[in-house]
């Protein structure tokens, strides 16, 4: 869901004494066991250096270095606003260094040469089907989408699959720390004869829209576009279209499968939450942070404030109202558990407003107040809904059990429900399972879900 990852924020800084410092380095950083990439890029303009810096693993790039210093080969950068400074020595074609923030000191040496990670199910072309880059209209938002369309062959007429992100701005491959999941999926699916169309979301690559003023409900939209453009394709099969989503992109699908004008035939629902998402949020950060050996006091402290916001954003009279709500409460639980009252401290006013930005967004208010059983209720098309039984972003245990419950009060038969032993959130066989361990495993998706996706849908294409 939207973005659970504990961001480890570095800095780098390079100059170097007498050689061209510009361009590109590359590092990874250790922390607490788990290595993350770091890229710094630097520029020079008019004999000033200036910086930017990208976590890979993470999902993050564009930081500013907020200062670029460099005397005697000696390398000093710092991020002000996340109280971040590295001190390096230059040698050559590497900086040898520390990082430092909130105390901890980390070494962190910088190359020229790019840190690779392993992949090793990540398909590379030539592939042995037919791939062809396109694009789809959404009319209702007077947009165009760019996709990937593959096919089994350019000959016949092919079942197909329209791949759904979850949650935050992801591109056709659903990129993230450093897997691509869809593409992972869609090279088997294809392989296995089943035709698949993934897009980038609104915004990312070279689609349009503004993904940050959209909701779920849009996204949803983007999707009917997309089956829509599937219907005018000549190679595909026009009874076999259906659906698979992860994560909120599982949400999104029923969303469609309810209205019988878009006559989905099947549906694949991978992590997807059941429960009102209020409900399930809470669920997700009482697990996270669990898993990452909180006490239980700091656990229900933060459950009280978040169900307390949920219940002002999910109750608000209008948005003047609810921001002056959401304010007063974290002005409180700031001053009450840092100890400072001034309305004027900015440590406090800095803390407010991260906490406010994604509860004032249009993206969080339709997603909070969301029930996916009213939904789920209306489909009546086949469904296999999968989690995996390590998931802690879609706990399995009370997910699929309401999936379960919604489908048996609508009266859908037509469904198969199951959770994968040993599988996290991104259906990677996990160790830790913690989120921080997503971007060091070199597995993307387990062969089992990829089998269990696979020899379903062929299942459904035969009926």
């Amino acid at each position: 869901m939207k973005n659970f990852l504990i961001i480890i924020l570095f800095l780098f800084s390079t100059a170097l004494y007498g050689q061209d410092i510009t361009g590109s380095w590359y590092g990874a950083a250790n922390i607490q066991g788990v290595k993350l990439r770091i890229v710094f890029h630097i520029e020079q303009v008019d004999g000033n250096y200036t910086a930017t810096m990208d976590s890979p693993d993470q999902g993050v790039k564009g930081i500013p270095v907020t200062s670029v210093n460099y005397n005697n080969d000696s390398l000093s950068l710092s991020i002000d606003n996340i109280k971040f400074v590295y001190n390096g020595l230059v040698k050559e074609d590497a900086v040898e260094g520390k990082v430092t923030q909130n105390g901890m000191e980390l070494p962190l040496i910088l190359t020229r040469q790019e840190v690779k990670v392993k992949r090793p199910q990540e398909p590379k072309a030539p592939f042995p089907y037919h791939s062809e880059e396109v694009s789809f209209i959404n009319n209702k938002a007077e947009i165009s989408l760019s996709c990937t369309l593959t096919l089994p062959d350019v000959e016949g007429k092919y079942p197909v699959v329209v791949l759904i992100n979850g949650s935050g701005p992801q591109n056709r491959d659903s990129e993230i720390l450093g897997h691509k999941p869809f593409l992972v999926l869609s090279d088997h699916l294809t392989k296995n004869g089943i035709a698949v169309l993934r897009f980038d979301e609104r915004g990312v690559g070279k689609s349009e829209g503004n993904y940050g003023l959209s909701t779920s409900k849009d996204f949803a939209s983007d999707v009917e576009a997309a089956v829509a453009y599937l219907r005018e394709r000549k190679e595909i099969n026009q009874n076999k279209i259906g659906l698979i989503g992860h994560s909120e992109g599982g949400m999104i699908a029923p969303m469609l499968a309810a209205d019988p004008a878009n006559n989905i035939s099947f549906m694949v629902l991978m992590a997807v939450p059941g429960l009102p998402i209020s409900e399930m949020m809470l669920l997700q950060t009482e697990a996270v942070m669990k898993s990452s050996g909180l006490p239980e006091s700091q656990i229900q402290m933060n459950n009280d404030l978040n169900e307390t916001a949920y219940s002002l954003v999910k109750n608000a009279k209008s948005q003047a109202n609810l921001k002056a709500d959401l304010e007063q409460l974290f002005g409180n639980y700031y001053q009450q558990n840092v100890g400072i009252a001034d309305n004027q401290n900015d440590a406090k006013k800095k803390f407010v407003q991260q906490q406010m930005q994604s509860l004032l967004s249009p993206w969080f208010q339709y997603f909070i107040k969301y029930n996916p059983q009213d939904n789920l209720a209306k489909v009546d098309c086949p469904v296999l809904a999968l989690n995996g039984s390590k998931d802690l972003q879609v706990t399995p245990e009370e997910n699929l059990k309401a999936i379960e419950e919604a489908f048996n009060s609508g009266n859908n038969t037509q469904y198969e429900i199951k959770q994968l032993p040993g599988l996290n959130h991104l259906f990677q066989e996990c160790k830790s399972c913690s989120l921080e361990e997503y971007a060091t495993l070199e597995q993307t998706l387990s062969p089992v879900l990829l089998n269990e996706v696979t020899s379903w849908i062929n299942e459904q294409i035969k009926k």
